[in-house]
């Protein structure tokens, strides 16, 4: 009796020890299955209807795209970037706050002017979806060599509405809206904010400016310059190459400089060697500018690499906005102010890093 008592409680442990081992071993149900195949479609700036699964974890960015998915606080997603994105250098502060997950994910296209994308990386690592920066005609391209969901942004500027729209596309996408969101209200607020300081200021009481030694398509002395500079128009500042009707960059003869004769003067640090250069051979046309006799002339830290460094941009507004308009700017600290801008774009401050690599707000000296 003891015997059949004992041999029915081995039977009722084995049972028991088979349901759990088949319980845990089981196929996944049918809604889990649902669950992982749910799917949604969205409209990329090229008016594309992407369809893609309904959660993304992984991200490959070709183009320029992932200085925008590093504002809009999903950069930790991407398992692909491309070479350019790997630089870690301080002319693009995203490779930097992003310089170690970077440096140990894959390379998915060469990147900058001559940008070539790596299809068969992109189909051997397989992300759930691609962003580009990038031109309709390589969108589409991706998406039919590769099979993988690819959805195009173009940010054309620092308050353009495409920039804003693109990160309100992202934030869709990759559940981040609140995060995308409060960068665009910020971005939104400094725009107003600028604007406001300077709005009421007649024409005639605004001192003229000039930007000079602008990078576009390779380095340029003091003749590349920019119409319709983004720092000035924000602060509504009296740029003097307006006068020509065009917008953009553009290379200005120098003579046409003298007779503007602008009373303030930015040029970028970057291309200082080539300004000192020139001085040496043509001193009498520095010497002849008000803005260098009257000790007037400011750096304006380069934010055009590798696509729009928008956090760099509105910083030189703010600086720019310091040295023009004082009165109107007189509680802005513009280094502070621009650690305050790196820190909801970049997540960290970065104005320190700038300086070190010799990108300061400061006053220049030509010729030294």
């Amino acid at each position: 009796m003891k015997n059949t008592k004992l041999f029915g409680l081995f039977l009722v442990i084995v049972l028991v020890v088979v349901l759990v081992i088949s319980g845990c071993t089981s196929e996944p149900s049918i809604d889990s299955e649902a669950e992982n195949s749910k799917t949604r479609t969205v409209v990329d700036v090229y008016g594309r209807q992407v369809e893609m699964p309904e959660k993304i974890e992984t991200i490959a960015a070709i183009g320029g795209a992932a200085r925008i998915l590093t504002y809009a606080g999903c950069s930790e997603k991407l398992i692909g970037v491309t070479d350019m994105d790997k630089q870690n250098i301080s002319a693009m502060p995203y490779t930097v706050v992003n310089a170690e997950h970077f440096a140990s994910i894959a390379s998915v296209g060469s990147g900058g002017s001559s940008d070539t994308t790596y299809i068969e990386e992109l189909v051997t690592l397989s992300p759930d979806i691609i962003i580009g920066l990038t031109d309709e005609d390589t969108i589409k391209n991706v998406a039919d060599k590769t099979g993988i969901p690819t959805v195009g942004i173009y940010p054309e500027g620092m308050f353009d509405e495409s920039f804003f729209a693109a990160l309100e596309l992202i934030g869709e996408i990759m559940g981040t809206e609140d995060h995308c969101a409060e960068v665009v209200n910020k971005i939104k607020g400094w725009q107003k904010d600028l604007h406001d300081r300077t709005k009421n200021i007649p024409d005639a009481d605004k001192p003229t400016v000039y930007t000079g030694a602008v990078s576009f398509r390779g380095a340029h002395g003091f003749e590349g310059t920019y119409a319709d500079y983004p720092p000035f128009t924000a602060i509504n500042a009296k740029n003097v190459v307006d006068e020509t009707g065009k917008s953009g960059a553009l290379i200005i003869d120098l003579e046409q400089v003298t007779v503007w004769d602008p009373e303030i003067i930015f040029l970028n640090p970057a291309n200082m060697n080539l300004i000192n250069e020139d001085y040496t051979k043509n001193k009498l046309f520095y010497e002849n500018l008000s803005a260098v006799q009257n000790g007037e002339v400011y750096s304006q830290i380069p934010y055009n690499y590798n696509w729009t460094n928008m956090e760099i941009a509105v910083a030189d507004a703010y600086y720019a906005g310091k040295i023009i308009f004082p009165e109107q700017f007189s509680d802005i600290d513009p280094i502070k102010k621009a650690d305050e801008i790196f820190n909801v774009m970049l997540g960290q401050s970065f104005y320190e890093k700038l300086a070190a690599d010799g990108y300061r707000f400061e006053k220049i000296t030509i010729g030294e």
